[in-house]
């Protein structure tokens, strides 16, 4: 297994699809790398030589911020906002939609699940 930026990549896949399983690196950013890194796309990650590997090793660490760097600033830019107390702040506060979108309706991978309202009852006639 080829291991980059901590992450051990999978061998068996092809090296602009493989870079993908790296935190921050995607589809377009691994075939930048593949490109600048003058490998072709369709060599699979076993089939490269230890100087090509070292050579992506290189300029991922160069050029972009992967893994835990990345986690980190995000983890810090939110951290941030809730301490101005910015309205971006307080809808990561109250776990809802941070850019804008409704939530009358839908929102539901911010929101969790729907839980039913506990004491409503149906009106019935009679």
């Amino acid at each position: 297994m080829a291991r980059i930026s901590g992450v051990n990549i999978p061998t068996n896949k092809k090296v602009h699809i493989a870079l993908t399983y790296i935190y921050g690196i995607g589809k377009k950013t691994a075939s930048n790398i593949c490109n600048t890194a003058s490998i072709d796309i369709s060599k699979r990650v076993s089939e490269l030589n230890d100087d090509q590997l070292n050579k992506i090793r290189e300029l991922i660490d160069d050029k972009y911020s992967v893994e835990g760097d990345l986690r980190r600033k995000i983890s810090l830019d939110i951290k941030r906002l809730n301490d101005l107390g910015c309205y971006r702040g307080l809808r990561h506060r109250k776990k809802l939609p941070v850019r804008g979108q409704r939530t009358h309706t839908n929102a539901r991978t911010r929101k969790g699940k729907a839980v039913a309202i506990a004491g409503k009852k149906k009106v019935t006639k009679g």
